[in-house]
């Protein structure tokens, strides 16, 4: 197997600083590996357990020669003496396998990284060979970059292997500019090789930061890296034969800066604020305080703890927190936060990188200590004495304040209460009172004094949160005196109902209903009585509560719904205040056969000829065992004219004329049976018209006798006397006129100018005697007069029938009501006008004369008005009227 297997050790010698061969840095020792990064090569990707693959050297200026060393991968063991081999088997399934080995000095962790490198042996592919050389002319040995070897000439050829990086720490000192590595060409023994480089940092920018001798080949760098800006710079290095153009095809060189540790960690936020119920025991987490570190993230240089300096104040204990050194975890150490002693506090926090022993940084935490409940509210009177009448809900018991030490308006200072002995049958209600700081007591349902007059209740009070560490309760302990007061009977029960027939015999026992007194101590009489007894058909007993029938009832009454008649019974005792209790009686009315039907319609229109049959509807108010079917009989001379019969369903009656009458009103007398037998005539008014068939058409006489020839008699009469009393008129004026002169003088304009149909006085008229108007009246008492009031009594007027076939009865009854109505229009009255002049007493007298005329035509003038609500075509005479006897005292 040695044959197949071998290791190739390629250490990459640790990049020196330069230095001053006098300077003092150069004898000074510093622990480390002596080397930036190990590389070591194997020919396969698949290596077995126990295989030895190199070993590292690390020197602590000091002469030992075995230390304790850490692999971050596991599968990977360091021996004290730095030799490495492999736990497990491991495949590198990239070709290559990185990780860091790490070891303590002076109290430091110092690692290194290893990277295993899968390389081929055969064929055409070739290692890259990193070797230590050191360089003419200087004392320094600089590690060597060979460009790969070519398979002929100066081609360029595909390569399989990785370069490793060039590690270069940051933030070097100088002097600048600053040997990093040197490039070299496996042609230049051969030919002038002359180098240079292209990349960031070489011709892009940053311009000119590494640069290289094109003779030589040395790499340098002209001024100190930064890794928080750049962390990795990937540069093309070249090699060119003089004379010969390209000697070697680029090379890529990798500059990788090593984090220094120049950042010192930062606090996410200063100061850091939170909270800690005063309750919290040792162990419960506070906050959390955290730092960032600009270096290389996961190494030592960025590796905060964090640790308190100090506590202010430093009570109970110097030490009440403690934090998590890698976490940042603030945490209770000691028990004894009180917050009604100390509200606050405030701790020093370091951070520090290194795992704490580097770069420092300082910020606060203040912890404000919130209210737990660890104060038990307490009843300021631990035991109350009250009274409370009773009957009363939600009256007021008694009001319990408290007290509690804890943080004022928070659940921890706020109550509740509870009654815990004393009220089995839940009378009582407690509940907090607005200021969160009281129980109030309350009555839930009436108290009885008969049935307990005392009560003794057990109260305790709590917080809306519960207590944050074991307390006593508080309690408080109330006697409750039940005051006795004068209480209503009480009927039993409240509503009683029972049934009787609705025929029940006046002074008839209904029934015995009482009440009983609540106050048994007090020995009382209660006495009866009837409240809303509408119909007025019961009467009690005020001593024993017997109820009779005082009237008839009846179960067709308006009074009765759903055959049910309800009275209100009152019961009063005989205390100095007395006190009334009610009760309801409720009767439900059994129907008996006490209503014999009735025929609804009382009055029909038929033809004389082929007259068609009339419907006639029957009401019976009796309940359907005392109704329906019914039976009908035609009475007296109504046999010999009309038929009639039950329709099919026994419900209504068909009447039938059967003889032709001439037109004319006549009377059916028709006796309707129920089921049961109990009837009653009915009588029919039937008006009998000259017509054919079911298309009846009665003409009123009274409206057909008032012919055309009538009304224009009628007419011309009333023209006529118009006429003539215009003439009277004139001519009396005129006499008037050359006897007395004006009582106005001629250029009054008021004089020349009359106003008519003017209803009311002028200025003239506000001083007048009416007494002369009244001559010739006052002995005519068939005269009607508005100036007085009228002595007769007014008519009653029939209402329009829904019928239209007695409209014509209808307007004859109200005729005759109209014309025994003293103030029905057209009123018969004298109006009074202004002064016109000379001739007024001529006027006057011819004013009497024609008022005593009009009455003449008062009848039919009047009637023809009244018709003229219902026959439109005498409408002009009733105006006509109004213009002669209600206007008559313009002329």
């Amino acid at each position: 197997m040695g044959a197949f297997w071998f290791v190739e050790l390629g250490i990459l010698t640790l990049f020196l600083q330069a230095f001053n061969p006098g300077s003092s840095e150069e004898s000074k020792c510093l622990p480390g590996f002596n080397s930036e990064m190990y590389i070591f090569k194997v020919e396969r990707n698949h290596l077995q357990s126990g295989r030895r693959l190199g070993k590292v050297v690390f020197d602590d200026c000091t002469s030992r020669t075995s230390f304790l060393f850490h692999s971050e991968d596991s599968r990977f063991k360091v021996d004290g003496d730095g030799t490495l081999k492999l736990k497990r088997g491991v495949t590198l399934h990239n070709g290559h396998k990185e990780f860091y080995v790490s070891t303590q000095s002076k109290g430091k962790k110092i690692t290194v990284p290893v990277r295993v490198l899968h390389e081929a042996r055969h064929g055409h592919h070739h290692h890259h060979e990193m070797t230590t050389q050191p360089q003419p002319g200087s004392s320094l040995s600089l590690p060597v970059l060979n460009f790969p070897k070519s398979s002929g000439g100066l081609k360029r050829r595909k390569r399989d292997w990785v370069i490793p990086p060039i590690n270069f720490p940051e933030n070097g000192r100088g002097p600048f500019p600053k040997h990093m590595v040197q490039i070299r060409s496996n042609n230049d023994k051969e030919v002038k090789i002359l180098y240079s480089i292209t990349g960031p940092g070489a011709d892009q920018p940053p311009v000119g930061l590494f640069t290289v001798d094109k003779n030589s080949g040395f790499l340098y760098v002209t001024q100190p890296l930064d890794r928080e800006k750049k962390d990795k710079y990937i540069l093309l290095a070249h090699a060119v034969a003089v004379g010969a153009g390209k000697a070697e095809a680029p090379m890529d060189i990798i500059v990788k800066v090593i984090d220094m540790n120049d950042n010192k960690p930062v606090f996410t936020q200063d100061p850091f604020t939170g909270t800690v119920p005063e309750a919290s025991k040792p162990g419960d987490e506070v906050m959390q305080v955290t730092a960032t570190d600009a270096d290389e993230e996961g190494s030592a240089n960025s590796d905060v703890r964090y640790t308190i300096l100090s506590q202010e104040p430093q009570l109970p204990s110097p030490n009440m927190f403690v934090i998590n050194p890698v976490t940042g975890m603030i945490r209770v150490n000691a028990a004894g936060l009180d917050r009604e002693n100390i509200l606050k506090y405030t701790l020093e926090i370091q951070a520090a990188d290194l795992e704490g022993n580097g770069l420092t940084s300082f910020g606060k935490a203040i912890i404000t200590v919130t209210d737990s409940n660890d104060n038990a509210p307490q009843f300021v009177t631990p035991s109350y004495t009250v009274s409370v009448p009773e009957n009363k809900v939600d009256a007021l018991v008694v009001k319990m304040p408290v007290t509690d030490g804890d943080d004022p308006h928070s659940s921890a200072w706020a109550t509740t209460f509870k009654i815990v002995d004393g009220d089995p049958q839940g009378l009582f209600n407690v509940s907090t009172g607005p200021s969160k700081m009281e129980g109030i007591i309350t009555t839930a349902k009436p108290l009885d004094f008969e049935k307990n007059n005392k009560y003794t209740l057990l109260v305790t009070v709590a917080n809306e949160v519960p207590f944050a560490v074991p307390l006593p309760t508080s309690t408080a302990t109330v006697i409750v005196n039940v005051e006795d007061v004068n209480e209503a009977p009480v009927f039993s029960p409240v509503e009683k109902m029972i049934k009787k027939p609705e025929d029940l015999p006046v002074d008839s026992d209904l029934v015995l209903y009482t009440a009983t007194d609540p106050d048994t101590a007090r020995n009382q009489k209660v006495t009866y009585k009837i409240r809303n007894d509408l119909a007025g058909w019961l009467s009690i007993n005020k001593d024993t509560g017997l109820i009779k029938v005082k009237s008839p009832m009846d179960r067709e009454s308006t009074f009765v719904q759903d055959n049910k008649y309800s009275v209100v019974v009152l019961g009063t005792d005989n205390d100095e205040i007395p006190a009334t209790g009610t009760g309801t009686l409720i009767i439900e009315l059994e129907d008996v056969n006490d209503n014999p039907p009735t025929i609804d319609e009382r009055m029909i229109k038929v033809c004389n000829k082929e007259s068609s049959p009339q419907l006639l509807s029957i009401t019976d108010k009796d309940g359907a065992g005392f109704a329906a079917p019914y039976t009908v009989q035609l009475q007296g001379s109504s046999l010999s004219n009309w038929t009639a019969r039950m329709n099919d369903t026994k419900t209504g009656i068909i009447l039938t004329l059967k003889t032709m009458l001439d037109s004319g009103d006549y009377t059916v007398v028709l006796r309707v049976s129920d089921n049961q037998g109990l009837h009653q005539e009915s009588t029919i008014q039937a008006s009998v018209c000259d017509c054919k068939g079911a298309d009846v058409q009665c003409i009123d006489k009274a409206v057909a006798g008032f012919g055309l020839s009538s009304i224009l008699g009628i007419l011309g009469a009333i023209l006529l006397l118009l006429l003539l009393s215009l003439l009277l008129l004139m001519f009396l004026r005129k006499r008037g006129g050359e006897k007395k002169e004006p009582l106005l003088q001629e250029d009054d304009v008021r004089d020349n100018i009359y106003y008519y149909d003017e209803e009311g006085g002028g200025e003239d008229d506000q001083d007048f005697d009416l007494s002369v108007l009244h001559r010739g009246l006052d002995n005519r008492p068939d005269v009607f007069r508005n100036d007085i009031a009228p002595t007769m009594a007014r008519p009653e007027y029939r209402p329009r029938p829904a019928n239209p076939a007695d409209i014509g009865n209808f307007i004859d009854d109200n005729l005759k009501a109209a014309d025994n109505d003293p103030t029905a229009p057209p009123y018969d009255s004298l109006l009074v006008f202004d002064y016109e002049g000379g001739g007024s007493e001529k006027s006057v007298s011819l004013s009497t004369f024609l008022l005593g005329k009009c009455p003449v035509l008062h009848t039919w003038v009047c009637r023809l008005k009244t018709l003229s609500y219902f026959i439109s075509p005498f409408v002009c005479f009733g105006h006509i009227y109004s213009l002669i006897c209600a206007d008559v005292g313009t002329f």
